[in-house]
């Protein structure tokens, strides 16, 4: 459990205040991340410019109080004080936050808050229209912004312009060890997939008959979350043009997307959101308020989506429960019997297929969209390739990884996340590094409970709860990545993990 210090205060004055200091920076964040929910979820289209306005002035306000001349001082003395083991790592992210905030001047995040926001709020109606031409000027604001941001960071850390970004999301990432991890994966990953949709051909599949009623998968997402232990007390899920979760611990905020055309998409993709919902739900509530309780990092949020979504979600066991559930809500057209029969259903499920969409992909060829995204966005801010560039480079790699046509459909190709035209650039690693730490965690789980996959299958989903509780989200930022993975599963990251489990899953008998 982590509890708070009961010390008198007198015994550590200089990190008192600072604790005070990022409290108050949380409940500015707080307000920021429900607006900026609101804004993709809610908001009608002419409150854009006001709303980007505003956020625009409380991101210079928040960046305004992590760059407070003070707090540099008051770092270092309270790294002189008597600390606990908890305290001396709140202090340690603190020093990281300070460090990497006062790298980046106010005017450059008010700019960068507005351009990304202009150019988001375009890409909505963009994207649909396939207007890559328009969509370019806002983007070519947003990478040149970037790339300042980018500067700066790398100035005050030493690390090549992407790794200063890939390190806001990863911290101690850099691109060389990406390189391999990627470089290896490219090795054997477009022979698997060959091989595993070979193979799938030669099994009988039954698709399931629509259209499916939108309220009813509103209702069914609903009951899955509960089943997946979702507080509603503190989150809710609505929708939104591209799936993510946001808001705040104590308000978890998921959106999701439904088409009366298929129904997995949409439930898949609440699956994965409440990995990411449940992590923030648990955080470490005694330090709620401080840098030691945020998300490790990244890749370790986006392992406990795809914990949920691919380990769990993908799993014989998950199919076995969510059969009847699909028989009541959508059973009536004639064949759903047997396209909802749990083993059916189960090869629907882990039904691999190249495809144009990211968020669509499944887990074999989902990696190949983030290497295409990763070594784009690499070159972009490392400035040998420019925004006019991207679409040849997206269709050879699109190509080459997936054998796929994208030329001119910018839709479906390089507009088709809102990363880029957010202004998040170095994040995009992060989803395969998460589905690697994913497997490695189930691995881990399989070792220490050898009747793990006898209770999924069962319907017990609980030890996985419990396992990811007390090993990942209890633990908030208390460890550095690798000292975490070391302590949770007896390694840092290894990419044999997640190799050993697709041909377990897609290549035995």
């Amino acid at each position: 459990m982590s509890t708070r210090p009961t010390q008198p205060a007198s015994h550590h004055p200089h990190y008192d205040q600072l604790a005070a200091h990022f409290q108050q920076i949380h409940r500015y964040d707080h307000l920021a991340a429900l607006a900026g929910w609101d804004r993709a979820a809610m908001m009608p289209p002419g409150g854009q410019s006001a709303r980007a306005d505003a956020l625009a002035e409380v991101a210079a306000l928040i960046h305004g109080r992590r760059t407070d001349a003070k707090l540099g001082e008051q770092i270092e003395r309270a790294q002189q004080e008597s600390l606990d083991d908890w305290q001396r790592a709140n202090l340690r992210e603190m020093a990281r936050d300070w460090r990497l905030s006062t790298a980046l001047p106010d005017a450059l995040v008010r700019e960068k808050s507005l351009a990304a926001a202009r150019c988001e709020h375009a890409w909505r109606t963009q994207r649909p229209a396939n207007d890559w031409a328009g969509f370019v000027p806002n983007l070519r604001e947003v990478v040149r912004l970037t790339r300042e941001e980018a500067k700066h960071l790398a100035d005050r850390t030493g690390l090549s312009r992407y790794d200063a970004l890939l390190d806001q999301h990863e911290p101690g990432m850099t691109s060389a060890k990406v390189d391999v991890i990627f470089g290896d994966l490219r090795t054997w990953l477009p022979a698997l997939i060959d091989q595993v949709i070979d193979r799938q051909s030669r099994t009988p599949v039954s698709e399931p008959v629509g259209p499916f009623d939108v309220a009813q998968q509103r209702a069914l997402s609903q009951r899955m979350m509960k089943l997946l232990h979702f507080d509603f007390n503190a989150g809710r899920l609505d929708e939104s043009a591209h799936p993510f979760s946001g808001g705040v611990p104590e308000d978890v905020r998921m959106t999701t997307r439904y088409s009366d055309q298929g129904f997995l998409e949409s439930l898949m993709g609440t699956v994965h959101e409440t990995g990411h919902g449940r992590y923030e739900q648990n955080r470490p509530r005694a330090w709620i308020d401080q840098p030691v309780s945020r998300a490790r990092s990244m890749g370790i949020h986006e392992s406990q989506s795809l914990s949920f979504e691919m380990q769990l979600g993908s799993h014989p066991g998950f199919a076995a429960c969510l059969s009847p559930m699909l028989l009541e809500a959508f059973g009536a057209a004639p064949g759903n019997a047997q396209a909802f029969e749990a083993n059916n259903l189960w090869r629907l499920i882990t039904r691999v297929k190249r495809g144009l969409i990211r968020v669509d992909a499944d887990e074999v060829t989902y990696p190949a969209h983030v290497i295409l995204r990763y070594e784009i966005e690499r070159a972009l801010m490392e400035g040998s390739m420019d925004v006019d560039d991207i679409p040849a480079a997206w269709d050879e790699r699109m190509k080459s990884l997936l054998g796929l046509d994208t030329r001119g459909n910018f839709k479906d190709g390089p507009m088709q996340d809102v990363h880029w035209p957010a202004g998040a650039f170095g994040y995009f690693p992060c989803y395969t590094l998460g589905a690697m730490y994913a497997a490695q965690w189930f691995a881990t789980m399989r070792r220490t409970i050898p009747q793990l996959d006898a209770r999924i299958q069962a319907g017990d989903w609980a030890p996985v709860f419990d396992w990811l509780k007390d090993n990942v989200w209890v633990v908030g930022s208390r460890y550095e990545t690798d000292d975490l993975a070391q302590r949770i599963s007896g390694e840092p990251l290894s990419a044999v993990h997640f190799r050993r489990h697709l041909e377990s899953r897609y290549l035995s008998d």
